[in-house]
């Protein structure tokens, strides 16, 4: 019996055709044939993963030099691990053999990974928000509006600062990874139990996602999750969106096979389950949500009932994200809701790879921030709507959709685009475009050919455009003129203040704190005297402005890009002027 290629190594048996009288009856003696060789795909993605695990492992094995000689030499002994499967990915003869070699290139990876933890796991802001919110949890404390400034005394930890001239203290994520800190807290008294919950998580999910995708695809999972190194220093700094991204891993792969049939089953279940666990996680689970769900009755409306079966996808995640909250939403709801929505209300200074560079780092400024908001949230509705009216289209790429709207937010780090990156590689290799072939989509009367569907797609997205060019091209509302005084130090010369000329050329009173920004970061509140708090429409005024502890170096260079800038909280704006040092 012949039963078609396998995956599989060393020889494989079958029975031939063959004259009557050989042997049995219809057959010839048994014969042999070599097994499939790998496809050239697999050896590439194997290959590209052996190299990222390059990525960063010198950084790595330089600093462990210098404090930890055995891990250097753990780091070393990998070098050679990967010189070996870079030779095995090329080489290999089966399926089976390349197979082996993806899981050797996972292992080698886990090492690193463990290496670069043991080496770097003090964690950053959100790494110390998280584990001092599981102490509390351990003692019984609300953790949701309850501000923890001396967290951040150490000049390791950073800060997010506001338009309102504050900076934000408190713990602003769903429970889920400080609760998981929690009994890891009560052993490891210090950040490292939120870190230690994030990158184990990591470590889980890169193997959960090695296993679950096909065989040609794994060492991407490797590759993506552990080996270029951006996600491990996310999970090193305790971000819980690393927990979220774990979580969603089940979600995606294979998403719409969910509910086939009509039926949720226990896949299903299993599935609504991390779901709801993941946006408990973080919020960045939210903003997919909805574009599964819209995938999801798409693909299951052939299926009936097709929204009964979503209502109790739903409703399995929303109970288990609903159970995780109970706890701290009793405790007190409106501090609870306060910090889950935090993240979206804080009004967080700028930040970011995107379109709201243009008024931060390439113009004078902004009066209509808000713009950038208006515009990131009409763009993600905008892509929701364009999700359900083409899902046959878009449907593939719903784990990719909502990150675009980050990219017109005030804050748009490129740490939202790729730390859910892994779920791209997922639906990439078991969401295909033949699964939505024939999904559900709306009938719009009068709306046939690709010329009339182009253009409602981008009517659709025209709204945030439009927002985002107000923002951007809108001039700045103070005119600033600076003039610092400097003093000369030890061969350094210092800033010791500036006097600010300020006018406000907007019909609208104005609160502006001040920074400086030399590259893209902005420097701690500079402290404001000698003008009024609030400034009147059109009015003007000088300000005393003295640096943080009372002086600051000058930057070097022949032509220092350094920037004094006033922002406002309500309306957000922003102006930016030169700071002359020579």
């Amino acid at each position: 019996m012949d039963d078609g290629p396998r995956a599989g190594g060393g020889l494989r048996l079958r029975w031939r055709d063959a004259p009557a009288g050989a042997g049995l009856p219809g057959t010839r003696p048994l014969a042999t044939e070599p097994a499939a060789a790998p496809q050239q795909l697999h050896r590439g993605m194997t290959l590209i993963a052996a190299i990222s695990l390059f990525i960063g492992t010198r950084d790595a094995w330089t600093r462990a030099m210098t404090s930890r000689p055995d891990v250097a030499g753990i780091i070393s002994v990998c070098y050679a691990g990967i010189l070996v499967a870079g030779v095995l990915a090329l080489t290999a003869r089966t399926r089976r053999a390349l197979t082996r070699v993806d899981a050797v290139v996972l292992v080698l990876a886990v090492v690193l990974v463990l290496c670069g933890y043991w080496l770097n796991h003090a964690g950053t802001d959100e790494g110390v928000l998280t584990a001092q919110a599981a102490h509390e949890i351990l003692h019984g404390h609300p953790i949701y509006g309850q501000p923890w400034p001396w967290l951040f005394d150490r000049s390791s930890v950073g800060i997010t600062k506001t338009m309102s001239g504050g900076a934000d203290y408190t713990y602003g994520y769903p429970p889920l990874t400080a609760l998981l800190a929690a009994p890891v807290h009560a052993v490891v008294h210090s950040t490292a139990a939120a870190t230690l919950v994030t990158t184990g998580a990591l470590l889980a999910g890169a193997v959960l996602l090695w296993w679950l995708l096909p065989a040609p695809w794994r060492s991407g999972a490797t590759a993506v999750c552990l080996g270029f190194g951006f996600l491990p220093a996310y999970a090193y700094a305790g971000y819980p969106a690393v927990l979220a991204l774990v979580l969603l891993i089940p979600v995606v792969v294979r998403w719409p096979d969910t509910g086939a049939g009509g039926r949720l089953g226990l896949p299903g279940v299993a599935r609504a389950l991390c779901l709801g666990a993941a946006c408990a996680s973080q919020q960045l689970a939210w903003f997919l949500t909805p574009f599964l769900l819209i995938g999801l009755y798409a693909v299951r409306r052939g299926d009936r009932p097709a929204l009964g079966v979503v209502a109790r996808y739903t409703g399995t995640a929303a109970l288990t994200w609903a159970a995780i909250n109970a706890y701290f939403a009793t405790q007190d709801v409106h501090t609870w809701l306060h910090g889950l929505l935090l993240p979206l209300t804080q009004k967080a200074i700028l930040h970011g790879q995107g379109l709201m560079g243009i008024s931060y780092y390439f113009t004078a400024g902004s009066r209509h921030l808000d713009y950038y908001s208006y515009g990131s949230q009409l763009l993600l509705f905008g892509l929701l709507a364009a999700t359900l009216l083409f899902v046959r289209r878009l449907g593939p790429a719903i784990t990719v959709l909502p990150w675009l709207s980050f990219y017109l937010a005030t804050r748009s780090q490129d740490g939202y685009f790729l730390m859910m990156t892994p779920l791209w590689l997922a639906a990439a290799a078991t969401v295909p475009a033949s699964a939505f072939a024939s999904a559900w989509r709306p009938r719009i009367p009068h709306l046939t050919g690709h010329r009339a569907k182009a253009v409602l797609a981008v009517a659709l997205v025209t709204p945030a455009v439009v927002c985002a060019a107000v923002a951007a091209i809108s001039p700045p509302p103070l005119r600033m003129n600076v003039t610092p005084s400097f003093a000369e130090r030890a061969g350094h010369l210092d800033i010791t203040g500036l006097a600010v000329r300020v006018v406000n050329i907007t019909g609208t009173r104005l609160t502006p704190h001040f920074a400086s920004r030399l590259g893209q970061g902005a420097s701690d509140w500079w402290t404001a005297s000698g003008g009024p708090v609030t400034l009147a429409p059109h009015a003007s005024a000088t300000y005393d402005v003295k640096p943080p502890g009372g002086v600051r170096r000058a930057p070097g260079g022949s032509h220092p890009r350094f920037y004094l800038i006033a922002v406002t909280g309500t309306p957000m704006t922003i102006t930016s002027a030169r700071i002359p040092i020579s």
